[in-house]
């Protein structure tokens, strides 16, 4: 049951209330806060150099500094195109869940702006990917097509916890990249955008997950557990696109096994995850078989 203040409001409307107000106060326009106009100066990183996947490689060693910094503007490029494909389904499984429900409750309003922060994320996200000179990445068929299933299907806690999965990893690497000198000024700014409007699509999505969990089952916390293993395994797997590596102009082969075996970027990716394990453990969505997940896709 959802908890009642004494004042007669739930928590859970409380925390949109919150929400609302905070993004009446402080949101962005990309079209007006990016510099969409300068040309890009190809003397900056596209994300800070510790996040690529080849960083800390033999390989990386081997490239000059020009290399280097065409591979992380092609890898900041993949991670949005990747963005642009999950803010999708994020938008389309929270429609679904407010479909034909209370549009009084903040709640529901809230989730209608946080769709529209989502559609102007896309949007900066893919002015943004093109401005880097990188071609569309897109998740493999096979990984296209699952998220196209779930989408439709997920629903409560499976589609916050998932939700949550995709935005914390994502705000976690652009925390560094938005104060990071080394990157390109424009993708700074989105950066810093899709940080400070994120926090609150996080907040949101752990109130709901705690929420749509309260009643819930051993059975069903344990398939749920799965599902949001699965599709984490899948979002996470898919940001980089192994196709960054001839596009940098790199040996698309030897990169792709370095960057296989490459452990400081595996202990990047787990010290992103640490918050947030700690509350999927919380919430009893941490359960042995989702572990082989989280371990396959180094979050763990």
């Amino acid at each position: 049951m959802t908890s009642i203040s004494e004042s007669g409001v739930s928590d859970r409307e409380t925390v949109a209330r919150r929400l609302l107000d905070s993004s009446e106060q402080l949101s962005y326009d990309p079209v007006k806060e990016v510099d969409w106009e300068t040309p890009l100066d190809t003397g900056y990183h596209g994300a800070s150099p510790e996040w690529s996947t080849l960083y800390g490689t033999s390989y990386w060693a081997d490239l000059t500094p020009e290399q280097q910094r065409e591979l992380t503007r092609q890898e900041a490029a993949s991670v949005a195109s990747t963005g642009i494909w999950f803010e999708m389904i994020l938008q389309q499984m929270m429609l679904r869940d407010f479909y034909a429900k209370d549009p009084t409750d903040p709640a529901f309003q809230w989730a209608l702006t946080e769709i529209a922060d989502e559609c102007r994320h896309s949007i900066m996200f893919a002015r943004g990917a093109a401005k880097l000179g990188a071609p569309a990445y897109r998740p493999r068929r096979f990984v296209v097509e699952l998220g196209r299933a779930f989408k439709a299907t997920a629903s409560g806690e499976a589609a916050y916890a998932a939700i949550l999965v995709a935005e914390e990893v994502l705000d976690v690497m652009q925390r560094d990249w938005m104060r990071d000198e080394r990157v390109v000024p424009f993708v700074r700014t989105i950066n810093n955008i899709h940080v400070v409007e994120e926090s609150r699509h996080m907040k949101f999505a752990r109130e709901e997950t705690r929420e749509r969990l309260k009643g819930a089952g051993w059975l069903r916390r344990q398939v749920n557990a799965l599902v949001v293993a699965i599709a984490s395994y899948f979002i996470v797997t898919s940001m980089v696109n192994g196709k960054v590596y001839e596009n940098a102009g790199l040996d698309g082969k030897r990169a792709r096994r370095e960057a296989k075996a490459n452990e400081h970027h595996k202990s990047m990716l787990r010290s992103s995850c640490s918050g947030l394990m700690e509350f999927l453990h919380s919430a009893g969505l941490l359960t042995k078989p989702s572990l082989w997940f989280y371990k396959r896709a180094n979050l763990i």
